[in-house]
């Protein structure tokens, strides 16, 4: 019974039910205005719409992958865009494994860029990515992976605060360039792309399209509320005990590194899923995203949406990445300049964030509500 209360009580909470029949909602909304509502009408979302807010919901998943670990364990981690970018590489050689005409034995030919730079066959790695459960397996485990054994180094050797930061950014940065070569057989700086199906699918078909964005959606809300799970268990309160005083949860007899690790992977897991699901939508994946850069927008999203809210991280990273799109729409030289700029104003006038301040602005509400109740009404 304790276990089963353990996983139901997310849903017990009125932030998580709230979230999750928002997140529903819109799915909803979007689907309805997708396929309902004529071509050329105002209200019509087009492919390419429903699209780019499957790109932000992956982006979402991302930001509360990211949260979990810093807003509740304190590790702020700029390396999360590696984890993404596996997941990715994990889907996008599944998605060309399925592109071409089958050989003799079923299996697919070569890539375009391994037939451009003479391969022969396919490396050892590429083997089994022709099967969807391999990959789909492929996107949690790789990044997983990745996640447990930097962590079990981390995490033993008592890696904290700013210089865990920055190995995780090193992390990245040695990625990024061990991707851009063309010998490591994931077609160099142009990545993998030119995607025709998944299981069966067109990617080009509306249809595939939208199933997913709803897809991505429904991820979104596991995620979610798989983290509030970790979040409101024992495991959460002894990670927030290790966030705020490490030597003292130590003391107490509690294997902290062991409580790291195990969050970090889930974390990473996460990431990979998010990314997994990013590359069919957007329709391509490089290098470009294992740049540091990536890693650190990913922390502004949560600084903006507000950290330890796990809610704040999505609405920071959908309100960061609409403001990106217009941006490089109407200016895009001047993206950086308005990124920085709302990392600034962020961190002087919202220290926590949309998220503390939709609470706060809740609280003084309530407070007030409370003080024009007559006596008999606050009584009851």
């Amino acid at each position: 019974m304790q276990s089963r209360s353990w996983l139901l009580r997310p849903f017990s909470e009125r932030s998580t039910q709230l979230f999750i029949g928002v997140l529903l909602a819109a799915l909803a909304l979007v689907t309805v205005l997708h396929l309902a509502v004529p071509a050329g009408h105002p209200l019509n979302v087009t492919a390419y719409t429903v699209n780019l807010f499957g790109k932000y919901l992956s982006y979402a998943l991302l930001a509360v992958a990211v949260d979990l670990v810093w807003g509740y364990l304190g590790i702020l981690s700029l390396g999360h865009g590696a984890f993404f970018a596996l997941g990715g590489y994990a889907m996008g050689m599944y998605l060309m494994r399925q592109i071409g005409d089958r050989g003799t034995y079923g299996d697919p030919v070569l890539p375009d860029f391994m037939v451009f730079l003479n391969w022969e066959s396919l490396p050892w790695y590429w083997q089994g990515f022709d099967m969807a459960w391999f990959a789909f397996a492929m996107v949690l485990l790789a990044p997983g992976a990745l996640a447990l054994v930097f962590g079990w180094l981390a995490f033993r050797s008592r890696v904290t605060g700013v210089y865990l930061s920055i190995i995780t950014q090193a992390m990245t940065f040695a990625l990024m360039l061990a991707f851009f070569r063309n010998e490591m057989g994931f077609g160099g700086n142009n990545g993998l792309t030119d995607f025709r199906d998944i299981l069966g699918f067109s990617l080009r078909n509306d249809a595939t399209r939208l199933g997913l964005f709803i897809a991505t959606g429904v991820a979104l809300a596991l995620g979610y509320v798989i983290c509030r799970a970790i979040v409101v268990s024992k495991l959460g309160r002894v990670c927030v005990a290790t966030r705020d005083a490490e030597a003292r949860t130590r003391f107490l007899g509690y294997r902290v590194e062991r409580f790291q690790l195990f969050v970090f992977v889930i974390s990473a897991m996460l990431a990979g899923v998010a990314g997994a699901l990013y590359v069919p939508q957007v329709g391509i994946i490089n290098p470009s995203e294992f740049e540091p850069i990536f890693s650190i927008e990913i922390v502004l999203w949560v600084a903006l949406g507000g950290r330890a809210t796990l809610y704040g991280a999505v609405i920071g990273a959908i309100l960061v990445n609409y403001a990106k799109t217009v941006f490089t729409g109407v200016m895009p030289d001047a993206w950086l300049f308005a990124l920085g700029a709302l990392f600034v104003l962020v961190t002087v006038f919202l220290p926590r964030g949309v998220a503390g301040l939709l609470a706060y602005r809740f609280k003084r509400q309530r407070r007030s509500s409370d003080d024009t109740a007559t006596p008999q009404e606050a009584s009851a």
